[in-house]
């Protein structure tokens, strides 16, 4: 009980509520649309997972789920497909693998890859389950290379939401096909926004705290400080 309520201080609990408005915010800015249901991605996709990264792992999968329960509150808590359930997981797993290296980085795609392969139609097309490689491989990168982090925590994404999809939606092979430049091209473009959302609020935080207009408590990753903010770090 001890350990919870040290994830969960006063502290923590405002960071949390301040991550769920904009995240809240960022989901209704639309981009792209998904394919076989009526769910959108959002600008949320390119900022939720960073949340983890300042306030910790726990804390920071509360906050995306508080974002996306919220939304779901606001627009009516009406189900239009399986969609809009399924989407509630896969952005808690990228902001897990952005928060901290664990071993639930590694197994969470292995799994995914294993499940898609399992499907009759995934074995006709196991090639695309290659994307989820990908985070496996930023594993072993995303304490040097910011943007091997965020590819990991897009693609662990993808990878838990195409394992449910195609249990669920049983989308032809296809489809599953024509996706694969899709996929890339739209993976791409949310792992830099990933990592433009993780410099600005990074920035941002320090600025606020430089300022005296908030007590962090957390750390600001000092390396992705941009010139007058790292200047006076160093004082």
């Amino acid at each position: 009980m001890s350990n919870i309520k040290q994830y969960f201080t006063q502290k923590n609990v405002l960071f949390i509520v301040i991550f769920a408005v904009l995240g809240f915010i960022a989901l209704q800015i639309p981009v792209a649309q998904l394919e076989g249901s009526k769910v959108k991605f959002m600008v949320y996709d390119a900022f939720a997972p960073v949340a983890g990264a300042f306030i910790g792992s726990l804390p920071g999968v509360v906050a995306v789920f508080l974002m996306q329960f919220v939304n779901f509150l606001v627009h009516g808590a009406v189900v239009e497909d399986a969609g809009t359930i399924i989407r509630f997981l896969p952005m808690l797993f990228a902001a897990l693998y952005f928060a901290r290296k664990g071993k639930s980085n590694l197994v969470v795609p292995v799994l995914a890859i294993i499940a898609f392969i399992a499907h009759p139609i995934g074995q006709t097309v196991w090639y695309f389950a290659l994307f989820w490689t990908i985070p496996i491989i930023a594993y072993f990168f995303r304490d040097r290379f910011l943007l091997a982090r965020a590819l990991g925590a897009t693609f662990t994404a993808h990878a838990v939401g195409g394992a449910l999809w195609i249990w669920v939606f049983n989308l032809p092979a296809p489809v599953w096909v024509s996706l694969i430049p899709v996929v890339a091209l739209e993976r791409g473009f949310f792992a830099l926004g990933i990592v433009i959302s993780f410099v600005l609020v990074n920035n941002l935080l320090a600025f606020l705290e430089k300022k005296y207009i908030l007590n962090l408590g957390f750390t600001i990753n000092q390396g992705y400080l941009l010139g007058a903010l790292r200047h006076e770090s160093k004082v």
